[in-house]
C-alpha cells in the first residue's frame, strides 16, 4: 500500500502518524513532504528509524529518484538511549544548566563502583530498564548478536559481504580501542592480531555502515583559539553510542570489567560521553574532546549555543586522580581564549558519592548525580 497508494498510506489514521523503521518504505518520503506542503500544520508525522537513509531512492518502478531533502519542512532529531537520569539511576541533583548559570548546592550519591560496572554493562535500552539484572544484561548483547548477524550487511548503498565472524572480530578490536585517538590503522592491525586481515576499502565501508547505524558515534575534537601557538590533534575520540555494545562485543559483564581496571576507567568515560551528549542535546549544546600536542587534554568540552564553555576530565580513580585531573582542568583554562571567555565551569566527573566545590573552584560530581 506504502509503494501504490502512498496518499492512503499517509492518511491512515489522526495526525500525528507515527512511522516506525520508515526508512524501509523510505519512498514516502517525497509523498510525505507534498503531503506537509499540502497541509501546511506542524506535527504531521513523526518517522523514526535505526539507520540514515541515502539521498537518492527509488521510485515505484524501482528507478533511481532524487530524493528532496526535506529543509524547511522536516526536522532531524537523533535518538539515543537512556541517560542514567532517564532511567532513574541519578538523581539529578547537580544540573548542567544551572553550573552554566553558577547554581550548585552539594549533593550525595548511593551509587558505587559496582553500579557503574553494571550501568556500562546494561546500558541505556529501555527493555533494560527496571528489569531484573540478568534480563537487563542480555538486552545489550541480542542489540549486539542482531547487528553482526544482520544489521550489518543491511544498507544497501553499502554493501558488505556476509561475513559475520569479521563483524564480530571488528567490533571487538574497535572496543578495544574505546575512549581513544587510535587511528585506522591501529585498529586494522588489532584485527589482523586476531586472525583477520581488512583492506582499508573494506574497513572504511564498515566505518560508514556502523555510523549509518547509530552504532559508531565519534567525538569530534575541539578546536578552540589559544594564546599560545599549540597545534590541536584533530583526531575523534572513538566511542560507541552505548558502551554496553563494547562489552557485548568483548564479552565481558559487570564483575569482568574489574580484571582491567584501565579498560574498565576508559568505558567509564564512554559512559559519561553518552550522558553528557543527552543532557547537552537538550541545551542546545555540542559535546567534543580537546588534547593539543603537549598533550594537555580534557575528556570533554561542552560548548553552549550562546558560546559559553565547559571543560571536563573523567576520572574512575581515587582522590588523588581527582586531584591531578582538577589541577589540569585548571592550567589547560588559563592557555584558552575565546573571545575573552573564561570557562563557564570545570569538572570532573566520578564514581564517588560526594558532588562539591573544590577550593580552587573546580566541581567534583559523581555521574550519578548529573541531569541536563
Amino acid at each position: 500500500m506504502a509503494k501504490t497508494t502512498p496518499e492512503s498510506f499517509l492518511n491512515l489514521g489522526e495526525k500525528p502518524e507515527l512511522i516506525d523503521e520508515w526508512q524501509i518504505v523510505s519512498f514516502i518520503w517525497n509523498p510525505l513532504k507534498e503531503q506537509v506542503d499540502t497541509n501546511g500544520d506542524f506535527g504531521q508525522y513523526i518517522l523514526t528509524g535505526s539507520v540514515t537513509d541515502k539521498t537518492v531512492d527509488e521510485d515505484k518502478t524501482g528507478s533511481a529518484k532524487e530524493k528532496h531533502t526535506g529543509t524547511g519542512r522536516i526536522i532531524k532529531k537523533i535518538m539515543r538511549t537512556l541517560s542514567l537520569y532517564e532511567s532513574g539511576d541519578s538523581n539529578g541533583k547537580v544540573s548542567l544548566s544551572d553550573l552554566k548559570n553558577g547554581i550548585f548546592k552539594p549533593a550525595t550519591s548511593d551509587k558505587n563502583i559496582n553500579d557503574y560496572a553494571f550501568y556500562i554493562c546494561r546500558g541505556g535500552w529501555p527493555l533494560a530498564i527496571n528489569v531484573e539484572k540478568d534480563v537487563a544484561l542480555q538486552q545489550a548483547k541480542n542489540y549486539y548478536s542482531g547487528l553482526v548477524s544482520e544489521d550489518v550487511f543491511s544498507i544497501k548503498d553499502l554493501p558488505l559481504r556476509r561475513d559475520e565472524q569479521r563483524a564480530r572480530k571488528l567490533l571487538r578490536s574497535y572496543s578495544r580501542c574505546i575512549s581513544s585517538e587510535a587511528s585506522n590503522e591501529s585498529i586494522k592491525a588489532d584485527l589482523s592480531q586476531n586472525g583477520d586481515s581488512i583492506d582499508k576499502d573494506t574497513f572504511v565501508k564498515y566505518m560508514l555502515v556502523l555510523q549509518r547505524l547509530y552504532v559508531v558515534e565519534e567525538l569530534e575534537a575541539w578546536n578552540p583559539n589559544l594564546r599560545s601557538k599549540t597545534a590541536i590533534r584533530e583526531k575523534n575520540t572513538r566511542h560507541f553510542v552505548d558502551p554496553s555494545i563494547a562489552t557485548a562485543a568483548l564479552g565481558v559483564g559487570p564483575s569482568g570489567l574489574f580484571s582491567d581496571m584501565k579498560t574498565f576507567g576508559l568505558l567509564f568515560e564512554s559512559l559519561v560521553v553518552r550522558d553528557l551528549r543527552i543532557y547537552c542535546d537538550t541545551l542546545n549544546a555540542k559535546v567534543y574532546h580537546y588534547r593539543d600536542k603537549l598533550e594537555r587534554e580534557a575528556d570533554a568540552v561542552i560548548q553552549f549555543e550562546d558560546g559559553d564553555w565547559a571543560l571536563i576530565e573523567v576520572k574512575l580513580g581515587d582522590d588523588e586522580d581527582v586531584n591531578m585531573a582538577a589541577q589540569k582542568l585548571i592550567e589547560l583554562a588559563s592557555d584558552i581564549n575565546i573571545e575573552d571567555k573564561p570557562p563557564v565551569f570545570l569538572m570532573v566527573i566520578t564514581k564517588g558519592s560526594l558532588a562539591y566545590k573544590r577550593e580552587d573552584g573546580v566541581y567534583v560530581v559523581p555521574l550519578a548525580c548529573l541531569k541536563n
